[in-house]
């Protein structure tokens, strides 16, 4: 891939800060959204009652800069991702609440759970520092993680297609979200493919933008007309910065962050209580590690280097393991690459670091802005779901690149193949107990094995 800006380049200052802007725009919903699900997870509402867990977004935002800066200082600036907060770790930060006695002791939980895991990465960083990482690439070659980083992308299909059919009230048509959904999509290859230099860059800033304003226009024909079914923008979100009509958030606004809101929360932390969180962040913690390697093996297709050797995957584990417990410390959420931000990546032709670095600025700053977090929320999922279908499909797509030297004309490649976008794609997800194991995890677990049981079969061809 010719790439426009590569990582070390360094774009002028007011390009950088609409670069920024746009990786923003790629992960913040994510990483936003995290907090909100466990808000309003139904056991915790029972159990201390609607509202009373109260994580904050914008705290989630800012320990996601902070933890991305770690990360790329570890890096040393050769790894050009954004690091948000990671769905993987909800079930275990749900564990940690409901485990509680106290809403400040969940709290703790959240920051004991976060820092357990991120010492996983620490170990394995060390082994993998000890003895190389030639036993990866033999444990995983392209037959293997080109397949799983398809299913990355493909995995999360669903999540885009049913965003793209949703507006901003329950009662709005599919049709009309449809819409403003296309209009995203559509600006924004358009922009890629057709625009200048500025709108190859930054296809997503144009792409929704312009849903929004189609998202806009619906919706005040919607005022008008009383068709209720029209309406697309929701603008709650600006409705909860004021009272009777008088502002009642300043423009700045400190965050509630995770470490303020454990205070008084040791008391009811018991070692049983420990064991606790313990069994359900240190197993999802090796899970993600798959998924941090599949992340990584994507990246370096896409800017040409192995990232998994220099600057090495054991600064990148170790970036990624101290960048969660940095962002579970302000916000709550372990912290993991972002498959947005790599496709973000791949379609603008933008791998500098400075951008990340920017981006993650962006984030800790933006965290004190009630009014852009705001506007943020009360973008509809349907264009969101429009960029998205964008981002995922350009992930799935790099994955199957990483294949297309791959012989799968002898069967041996064609069943690891096989198996690994089937189980990924059949959803294949395991439970015990508090420890969920991904349908991509699954995937690239049977994948290994696959290829282990038949790396010494014999070359055959598969039937014509």
């Amino acid at each position: 891939m010719k790439l426009i800006y590569q990582v070390d380049d360094k774009p002028k200052f007011g390009a950088l800060v609409v670069f920024a802007i746009q990786q923003l725009l790629a992960i913040m919903t994510a990483t936003l959204v995290v907090p909100i699900i466990i808000n309003t997870n139904d056991v915790l509402v029972e159990q201390f009652g609607e509202g009373a867990i109260g994580m904050s977004s914008a705290a989630a935002l800012f320990g996601a800069g902070v933890g991305t800066l770690i990360y790329v200082l570890f890096t040393k600036k050769k790894s050009p991702v954004f690091l948000g907060s990671s769905f993987a770790f909800i079930g275990s930060m749900v564990a940690a609440f409901a485990g509680a006695t106290t809403v400040a002791t969940g709290y703790v939980g959240l920051i004991i759970g976060a820092v357990a895991a991120g010492l996983v990465y620490v170990v394995i960083a060390v082994i993998v520092k000890l003895v190389g990482v030639k036993w990866i690439t033999r444990l995983m070659p392209a037959v293997v993680i080109g397949p799983t980083v398809s299913i990355i992308g493909l995995s999360l299909a669903g999540n885009a297609v049913g965003d793209i059919l949703t507006g901003g009230k329950p009662e709005t048509n599919v049709y009309a979200a449809l819409f403003c959904g296309l209009m995203c999509l559509f600006v924004t290859i358009q922009c890629s493919v057709y625009g200048r230099k500025i709108g190859k860059l930054i296809p997503f800033i144009f792409g929704i933008m312009a849903g929004y304003l189609f998202s806009f226009i619906l919706t005040f024909i919607a005022e008008l007309s009383g068709m209720e079914e029209l309406v697309v923008l929701d603008f709650t979100p600006f409705a909860n910065l004021v009272d009777n009509g008088v502002t009642i958030h300043t423009f700045f606004q400190v965050p509630d962050f995770t470490f303020i809101k454990a205070f008084g929360g040791f008391d009811g932390v018991s070692a049983g209580y420990i064991g606790t969180v313990l069994a359900a962040y240190i197993p999802v913690a090796f899970v993600v590690f798959a998924e941090h390697i599949a992340d990584h093996k994507n990246i370096s297709s896409i800017i040409e280097k192995d990232l998994l050797v220099d600057p090495g995957l054991h600064r990148t584990l170790l970036g990624d393991g101290v960048g969660s417990m940095a962002g579970a410390f302000f916000g709550g959420c372990p912290n993991t690459t972002y498959g947005e931000s790599i496709g973000c990546v791949a379609i603008t032709k933008n791998a500098s670091v400075w951008t990340i670095i920017a981006a993650a600025i962006g984030a800790i700053l933006i965290s004190f802005l009630s009014p852009f977090v705001a506007f943020v929320n009360s973008i509809p999922s349907c264009v969101m779901g429009g960029v998205c279908m964008a981002l995922y499909g350009f992930i799935a797509v790099s994955g199957l690149k990483m294949i297309q030297n791959v012989d799968l004309n002898k069967n041996k490649n064609l069943f690891v193949v096989s198996v690994i976008l089937i189980a990924g794609i059949g959803g294949l997800s395991l439970q015990f107990g508090k420890v969920s194991i991904t349908s991509i995890a699954c995937a690239l677990i049977l994948g290994i094995i696959t290829n282990l049981l038949l790396k010494k079969g014999p070359e055959e061809d598969v039937p014509s």
